[in-house]
């Protein structure tokens, strides 16, 4: 009983203190180290260079590739104009009378085509700003229609996603970027409608509130917005506004390095990745391992890395600091890895302690004999108390991935299934109050927690829920495709 109570503590200490503000590259080390030793169970150093520090070390080589051309992709897509052009000409395509539509599918398009969530609401919010005001639209819809685009079916359900939500589940469950894509076009066809109608209705009943009287005023991130914010894609100081090119690049030069993500993505997965003789990767020097273990991960690699090029080599002349930006964009992705690598480290410490037994058969009975059930409550309620979607995420995996993989084999569920299930379930509760992208999200668009969260949590934690839950049922019934 008493490591149960420690354990619980020691989660309960993370979610508070992460809020306030204090780095998890601290708490993570410090709160697993009090786990220890308020567990009675000794071996403390042991337990901080031989778990924490080696859990840690194996998530940045796994998905550090991922974080670093993330990042830099997006701050090239920002500082090209690019990302700002795809925005105005969705927008503009669409029109006034469309503009939750429009707000929603812009963030929609360039989340899906791999630039970050925060990249994207810099770029959407003032445009969003601007079209809502025109159609006299209450503005603290805008954060909820933000969320719909860029936090919900981009992220975690449509299949070839190179968001780090769908590339984490791949090593352990030697999956691809296109895990169940019948299943996942389908749970994202759900989020998307139910997210809308919930937003036009809203829009509809507020309709007499109108804008609103806001000044709308350029957003600057300070120190505390970035400690809260880092966890779940950039380091926001790392993002300066830069001056805005006077030669905006086409659509169609602002769209290519999109598609070009989502193209490659798949030609490699599908048809380069599996040509190739791999044989050498069970090999020592190459750590024993097998092409399904790495395939994803070389997809997004090659994906996002062909794109960069691309995004460098169309707008050189429109990048005039591109060392700088550059320089921007990796220094961004390195608090963001860190901090998710660090909770999988903390995670890793949990997990070796004897009470963690008794809570992973509990969390696993809880789907009785249906192991989806028990795997999507874990991984949202991680995602819940760490705030992060991929730290909620990593924690699970790690600690009970081979657990679920068992589990799996034991019901005949497909990997690709358990896949999407984790990936979905991600996006539910780690959009609570205290989630660094909310927390920044309210700040761009100058609103706070009462005028706009409701609208928010609907749209990215109500509406998501309910799609895992189709997800489950269809999973369960007809298994993945």
């Amino acid at each position: 009983m008493l490591g149960i109570s420690v354990i619980l503590l020691t989660l309960g200490l993370l979610i508070y203190l992460a809020y306030r503000g204090i780095s998890l590259l601290i708490l993570a080390p410090v709160l697993a180290t009090f786990a220890v030793v308020a567990s009675l169970e000794g071996r403390v150093l042991a337990s901080y260079t031989q778990i924490f520090m080696g859990s840690t070390a194996d998530f940045i080589a796994l998905y550090f590739p991922v974080f670093l051309l993330g990042a830099v992709f997006g701050k090239l897509m920002e500082d090209s104009g690019s990302a700002e052009v795809l925005a105005n000409a969705i927008i503009e395509k669409l029109g006034t009378g469309r503009a939750i539509l429009a707000v929603v599918i812009s963030c929609a398009v360039m989340t899906y085509g791999g630039v970050s969530l925060f990249v994207v609401a810099f770029a959407v919010y003032p445009i969003a700003a601007a079209l809502f005001r025109r159609a006299d639209i209450p503005k603290m819809l805008i954060p909820a229609s933000i969320a719909l685009g860029a936090f919900t079916f981009t992220m975690t359900a449509l299949p070839g996603t190179p968001a780090i939500q769908n590339a984490i589940p791949m090593p352990y469950f030697g999956t691809s970027p296109f895990a169940a894509p019948g299943l996942g076009i389908i749970t994202a066809a759900v989020m998307f409608s139910l997210g809308m109608l919930w937003l036009q209705f809203r829009a509809k009943k507020l309709g007499s509130m109108g804008y609103g009287d806001h000044k709308d005023a350029e957003f600057i991130p300070d120190k505390d917005l970035r400690e809260r914010s880092a966890c779940e894609g950039f380091d926001l100081m790392e993002l300066p506004v830069e001056e805005k090119p006077k030669n905006p690049p086409s659509v169609l030069v602002a769209v290519l390095p999109l598609v070009l993500v989502i193209a490659v993505n798949l030609a490699a997965t599908f048809w380069v990745i599996p040509r190739m003789d791999t044989t050498y990767l069970s090999q020592p020097l190459y750590g024993e391992t097998g092409i399904d273990k790495v395939r994803g991960i070389w997809s997004v690699i090659a994906a996002l890395v062909i794109a960069i090029v691309l995004l460098i080599v169309t707008n050189r002349n429109r990048l005039g600091h591109l060392k700088q930006t550059l320089d921007n964009g990796a220094n961004a992705s390195l608090l963001p890895i860190f901090n998710t690598a660090s909770l999988v480290g903390f995670g890793a410490v949990i997990a070796s302690l004897g009470a963690f037994l008794l809570i992973r058969d509990g969390v696993v009975g809880l789907g009785g004999n249906n192991p989806l059930i028990s795997l999507a409550i874990g991984v949202n309620v991680l995602a819940g108390m760490t705030g992060s979607a991929s730290g909620g995420m990593s924690i699970a995996l790690a600690t009970l991935g081979d657990t679920y993989m068992q589990m799996a084999e034991l019901h005949g569920i497909s990997p690709d299934l358990l896949h999407r299930v984790t990936a979905v379930a991600t996006g539910g509760l780690d959009t609570l109050p205290h989630n660094g992208a909310v927390i920044t999200l309210l700040a761009i668009t100058g609103l706070t927690h009462r005028q706009a969260y409701f609208d928010l949590a609907m749209t990215a934690m109500v509406v998501p829920f309910v799609s895992l839950v189709v997800l489950i049922v269809l999973g369960t019934l007809f298994g993945s495709f």
